[in-house]
This record gives C-alpha cells, sequence and structure tokens, in this order.
C-alpha cells in the first residue's frame, strides 16, 4: 500500500463528513477521526440529522485539519428542504428563507476560515412536471435506460429546461445578492444527476455566464454527472470538457446502474478521463455513502492516488 493511504500518514484529499453518517455524534469526534485515517482537511457535508460543532476549534488547534469547503444545508436535517433548493424558487418568502440560510451558512464558512461555500440542490418547482420526471426516473429505475426511454428523457428535458427559466433567474438573482454581501467567500454550483435538477448541462452555463463578473464556480459531482449521462443526456466529458476552467472542486464518488455515493474503482466511472481535466489547484473530496467504512475510504484513497489525483 502507498504511504500515503495508510491510517495517520497525511494525504492530499478532503474528507466528507457525510461519509460518517450517524456514527459519530460532534465535528469534534470527526475531526479527530479523519486525522486517524490521514486526513488534514474536511468537508462539511450533508447528514440526516447535523452534528454538534461544539469542541472544532481545540480539535483543529489539536490536529492542525481545516474546513475547505461547506455544502449549504449541513447545519439542518437532510428532511427539510436544502437552501440551494430555494434560491431560485417562484414564491418570494421562500428565496428570503433559503438567503438567510445560505446567510448563515456563509458566516460559518468564515468562522472557521473555510474559502469555499457550495450549493445544490435546485429543482423545478412545476407539480405537473415533477410528476412526470418522478415517473420517468422510476422506470429508469426498473427498466435501465433502454433506447425507448432516453427518448423520452431528451423529451422531457427541455420542457423542464423551458418551465424552470424563471426560477434560473431567480437563482441567479439571489447569488449575486450573496455574492455582494460576501465577496471574501467563493460560491461554487454543483448540479445534481435527477431529472428535476434545474442546473443541467445548459443551466450550469448560463449561472455561470450570467454571473462570471462576480467570480461564481463550478463544483463537479462525479456521481451526479455519471447518472446524467444514463439517462442519455451529456456525457461526464462534456461537462469536464466545458465547465472544467470554472471548477474549483469535485466529489470523488463512483456510480452505476442508479447507485451514487460508491467507493471510487467500485462502479463505472472512468477516472482517468477526470484526472485529465482537473485542474491542480481543485479540491478533492471525498464522498461516499456512510454505509462505507474506514476500510472504504482508505481503498478509495489508494485507488484515487494510483489514478493520478
Amino acid at each position: 500500500m502507498n504511504l500515503l493511504t495508510q491510517p495517520g500518514i497525511p494525504n492530499e484529499y478532503t474528507l466528507s463528513t457525510s461519509c460518517y453518517g450517524a456514527r459519530l455524534k460532534t465535528i469534534e469526534d470527526q475531526a479527530f477521526a479523519a486525522v486517524a485515517m490521514g486526513f488534514r482537511r474536511l468537508e462539511l457535508g450533508l447528514l440526516e440529522s447535523p452534528v454538534k460543532l461544539n469542541g472544532f476549534e481545540d480539535s483543529r488547534r489539536e490536529t492542525g485539519i481545516s474546513v475547505r469547503s461547506i455544502i449549504s444545508g449541513c447545519l439542518d436535517s437532510m428532511t427539510q428542504n436544502m437552501a440551494g433548493a430555494r434560491l431560485g424558487s417562484l414564491s418570494e418568502d421562500q428565496r428570503d428563507i433559503a438567503l438567510n440560510s445560505v446567510r448563515r451558512h456563509i458566516r460559518l464558512a468564515q468562522r472557521y476560515q473555510c474559502p469555499t461555500v457550495i450549493v445544490r440542490g435546485s429543482e423545478i418547482e412545476d407539480k405537473a412536471l415533477r410528476e412526470e420526471a418522478e415517473r420517468v426516473q422510476a422506470r429508469l429505475v426498473r427498466e435501465g435506460p433502454t433506447d425507448e426511454l432516453k427518448v423520452v428523457v431528451r423529451e422531457l428535458a427541455p420542457r423542464i429546461q423551458k418551465k424552470g427559466q424563471r426560477q434560473i433567474e431567480h437563482l441567479c438573482r439571489s447569488l449575486h445578492t450573496l455574492m455582494n454581501e460576501f465577496p471574501e467567500t467563493q460560491i461554487a454550483i454543483e448540479p445534481g444527476g435527477r431529472l428535476v435538477d434545474l442546473l443541467n448541462f445548459q443551466a450550469v452555463g448560463w449561472t455561470l455566464e450570467d454571473l462570471d463578473k462576480k467570480r461564481l464556480h463550478y463544483w463537479h459531482d462525479t456521481g451526479a454527472a455519471h447518472q446524467q449521462e444514463r439517462l442519455g443526456l451529456a456525457p461526464q466529458g462534456e461537462w469536464l470538457q466545458r465547465y472544467a476552467a470554472r471548477m474549483i472542486g469535485v466529489h470523488l464518488q463512483d456510480s452505476a446502474q442508479h447507485t451514487t455515493e460508491m467507493p471510487p474503482g467500485t462502479g463505472e466511472i472512468d477516472f482517468k478521463l477526470i484526472a485529465n481535466y482537473l485542474p491542480k489547484t481543485a479540491e478533492r473530496v471525498v464522498e461516499i455513502n456512510s454505509r462505507h467504512g474506514r476500510a472504504e475510504i482508505l481503498a478509495s484513497v489508494h485507488f484515487l492516488v494510483g489514478h493520478g489525483f
């Protein structure tokens, strides 16, 4: 085994706290567990129940660990609506609630000297289109991405895109507001892998272009991009080729069929392709499902080291 992948030997990767699930109840415990595996960088990720943050300053001084990214929504239960999902809401009240939630996360980032807050979760609000998309998604799980279903997806996706245009405009305004208020914190948008996600291939381009002068950033998710490709939409390579220049980070996970958050090397994703496009300065975050334990986390690091990350 490479020295970098042995427990306790520092590695160059960031570990998402979402990997812990409900196993560790405080950020202090999570920090010490990360350091014991060789990580010196954390991302505050999404959990079913948010952890207690008290004690982190002491553990940071003791271990030298740092917080490199925060997912907007990590301070709240995953059963609640994520803030990113409502920044583009057609409801002004919902947008205001979302803005205040993201502000809270940005202030936490500044408290921990964390450079980046990631916004994810924007979804179409139109009830009829959501229900249609969920039915198609359920068929994809049952039947797989047949040629017939890919035709259905290619017909549905432009309708979702057209109907969601006003939401994208609201999202851009909300992000503009946040970046005016907090110019010292980097904000990155991260698309999802489901049909109801508003930040599809084209919409990400519109949003980045609209907020180019504000230096809005892109965050890549290998699992989400793979799921988009399986649906018959833009392949992973197109996402990377188009948006690598704006990318400041990546969530590294594998994916197969309709499953995401698998340890890298255990699914279908071509990680050599991703390594070819990844900027040298991009944050490399290991984000796998909490059903996988310490051995799988370390195996993920070993795999990534061997593939040029």
